[in-house]
C-alpha cells in the first residue's frame, strides 16, 4: 500500500484549541479509516513525514500513533511501519463502541451559519421498501424493450457522429421527438396541434414544474381537486402559490365551489387529472369537463390538464382531453416514462405557441441541454411504430395483472377493503373502512409490506382517505404475497384495538 497519504483536514491543526494536537491528528485519521480513505492494511507516513508534513513536533505524531494503535485503529508493522489494523473497528449504530471522530475532534465540524428551509409537509412519494414493495402504478421494468431501446440509442449515437450534432439541441426539444408526439397527440388524443406546440421535459414532474414557473407568482391562487397528486401540490407551492383544494367525488368536482371561488379571488389556474384521477382512479365526466372549459372562458384561468393513466384503457373507447376541445384554455401534460419506464424520464407539454415560448425561457435556465441521445431514441421508436408494438404487447399483461390483482384482495381481505375496478391506469384505489390511516401505516411497516404514501382529504379530517395498490408491476405470486401480507396487517390492527378496547379507526 502506498505511504503518500495526505490527511483531509477540514482546516489545520489548531495547537490552540482545547483539544489536544495529537487528539486532532488522531480523529483525523479515524474518519478517513471510518469513511473508507484509509483501507485496512494501508501503510501510514512516518511519524517524521507525517510531522514535516503537517508542521507539528514529530513527538506530537508518535503520540496519535500510539493511540490509534491502543484503540486497535492501527498496528504496528516492525520495521515495515504502521499501518491500518486488518480488524480496525468500525462505527457502531446507536453510538456504542469505540470512541469516534465526533468524540474524539469535538471541533471537526462547525454548525452551519446560513439558513436552510424546512423539509415541506408534503415530500415526494417514493416507493416503499419492505419484503413486498408494492408502488402507485408504475409500468413494469421488466417489459420495458431494452434491446429496442439499445438499438436507437445506437442509431442515434451514429449519427450525431456523422451529422455532427453533438450541440445542444434547442430549449423546446429535439424536433424529431416533438414531430413524434405532435403525430401521436393528433392520432390518438385528437389534438390539432403543430411541433411548435411542444415542449419536451425530463418527466411528468419537470413539467409541472417549469409550468408553474410559467404561469404563477407568490400569492397567486390555484385550485386542486380534495385529493390530489401531491407533487403537483409541491412544485406551485414552492412557486409561493396558494393552493386551495375544492371538493370532489366519484370523479365529479364540486363545480359550484369553484365559481363561487372564482367571483371572490383571481384563480390562475386549476389543476386537474380528469382520465384517470390521481389517486382516486376515478374518470371526470363530460358535464365537469365542459363546466371547467365554461368557467375558464369566463375567469380566465388555465386548467393545467395532467392526462395521467391515459395510455392503458382498460373498458372503453376513452374521452378525448380537454385540450383537443379549447386548448386556448389548456396546458396539456403527458409522459412516456408512464409508459415505457420511470427510469426513463421524457416528458411532454402541449400548449399555445406563447406558452411554450414562456416554458422554454424557464426550460433554458433550469436545463439547458435536455438528452439528445435519449430524446432521438425515443423518437425513432415512435417513429418505426416499436413504441405502439409495445404497448399494445404489455396491453394484455396489465389487463390481466388489474384482474388478478383484484381478484387476490377480494379473496383475502373480503370487506375489509373497498375499491372498484379502474377503466384505465394501473393502480387501485382500495379504501379500509375498519381502520385509520395511522394504524394502516403502522401495521404494513411490522408486517413488511412497502406501501405508496397513504393519500388523506386535505378539506376534512375525517374525509376519504386511501391507498394506491399499483397492480402492473405485480406479476400473480407478488400480488398473492403483497395481498397476504395487507390481510395480515389488517387483522392484526383490528386484534390489537379489540384487546385494549379500543377503537382502530381512532388510532
Amino acid at each position: 500500500m502506498t505511504r503518500n497519504y495526505q490527511i483531509a483536514f477540514g482546516g489545520r491543526i489548531n495547537p490552540s484549541l482545547p483539544t489536544p494536537a495529537y487528539l486532532q491528528v488522531t480523529g483525523a485519521i479515524i474518519r478517513d479509516i471510518e469513511n473508507g480513505r484509509l483501507a485496512h492494511g494501508t501503510f501510514l507516513p512516518s511519524s517524521r513525514k507525517l510531522a514535516v508534513q503537517l508542521k507539528l513536533n514529530r513527538k506530537t505524531i508518535v503520540l496519535a500513533y500510539e493511540e490509534l494503535i491502543s484503540q486497535g485503529w492501527l498496528e504496528a508493522a516492525g520495521t515495515r511501519g504502521t499501518m491500518v489494523a486488518a480488524d480496525a473497528p468500525l462505527p457502531r449504530a446507536g453510538g456504542g463502541g469505540r470512541t469516534s471522530t465526533r468524540n474524539v475532534l469535538r471541533n471537526e465540524k462547525p454548525k452551519p451559519r446560513y439558513r436552510v428551509l424546512p423539509t415541506p409537509e408534503h415530500e415526494i412519494d417514493l416507493p416503499g421498501h419492505g419484503m413486498a414493495r408494492v408502488d402507485d402504478g408504475e409500468p413494469d421494468g421488466r417489459l420495458f424493450p431494452a434491446a429496442l431501446m439499445a438499438q436507437a440509442y445506437r442509431n442515434a449515437l451514429n449519427r450525431a457522429v456523422s451529422e455532427r450534432s453533438h450541440r445542444a439541441m434547442g430549449w423546446s426539444g429535439t424536433d424529431g421527438l416533438r414531430s413524434a408526439i405532435c403525430d401521436m397527440l393528433r392520432h390518438q388524443r385528437g389534438l390539432l396541434c403543430a411541433p411548435d406546440d411542444i415542449l419536451t421535459t425530463r418527466g411528468r414532474q419537470s413539467g409541472l414544474f417549469m409550468t408553474a414557473q410559467a404561469l404563477l407568482r407568490p400569492g397567486d391562487i390555484v385550485l386542486v381537486e380534495e385529493l390530489t397528486y401531491q407533487p403537483a401540490v409541491a412544485a406551485f407551492g414552492m412557486i409561493g402559490a396558494r393552493v386551495i383544494p375544492v371538493r370532489s367525488e366519484g370523479g365529479a368536482i364540486d363545480l359550484d365551489e369553484v365559481e363561487r371561488i372564482c367571483r371572490r379571488h383571481q384563480v390562475r389556474a386549476i389543476y386537474v387529472t380528469p382520465h384517470c384521477q390521481f389517486p382516486t382512479t376515478t374518470q371526470m365526466g363530460p358535464e365537469q369537463r365542459l363546466g371547467l372549459l365554461n368557467l375558464a372562458a369566463q375567469f380566465g384561468y388555465a386548467i393545467i390538464e395532467d392526462d395521467y393513466g391515459s395510455d392503458f384503457n382498460f373498458v372503453s373507447q376513452p374521452m378525448l382531453p380537454m385540450a383537443a376541445y379549447a386548448p386556448e384554455h389548456v396546458v396539456y401534460l403527458g409522459s412516456l416514462s408512464t409508459v415505457l419506464s420511470p427510469a426513463l424520464r421524457i416528458g411532454y407539454i402541449h400548449a399555445p405557441q406563447a406558452m411554450t415560448r414562456a416554458l422554454g425561457y424557464y426550460c433554458a435556465h433550469v436545463d439547458v441541454m435536455g438528452n439528445r441521445f435519449t430524446e432521438d431514441a425515443a423518437a425513432e421508436l415512435i417513429g418505426n411504430g416499436a413504441f405502439w408494438r409495445h404497448v399494445n404487447k404489455v396491453h394484455k399483461t396489465y389487463a390481466e395483472r388489474r384482474m388478478h390483482t383484484a381478484d387476490v384482495l377480494r379473496a383475502r381481505l373480503a370487506d375489509r377493503v373497498a375499491f372498484d375496478l379502474p377503466d384505465s391506469g394501473l393502480a387501485l384505489w382500495l379504501q379500509f373502512p375498519e381502520v385509520s390511516p395511522q394504524t394502516l401505516n403502522a401495521e404494513t411497516a411490522r408486517s413488511g409490506l412497502g406501501l405508496p404514501s397513504v393519500h388523506v382529504s386535505s378539506l376534512a379530517r375525517n374525509g376519504p382517505w386511501g391507498v394506491r395498490f399499483g397492480f402492473g408491476n405485480l406479476d400473480g405470486d407478488e400480488a398473492g404475497r403483497a395481498a397476504d401480507l395487507l390481510a395480515r396487517a389488517l387483522a392484526r390492527a383490528l386484534a390489537s384495538a379489540l384487546d385494549r378496547g379500543g377503537d382502530p379507526l381512532q388510532m
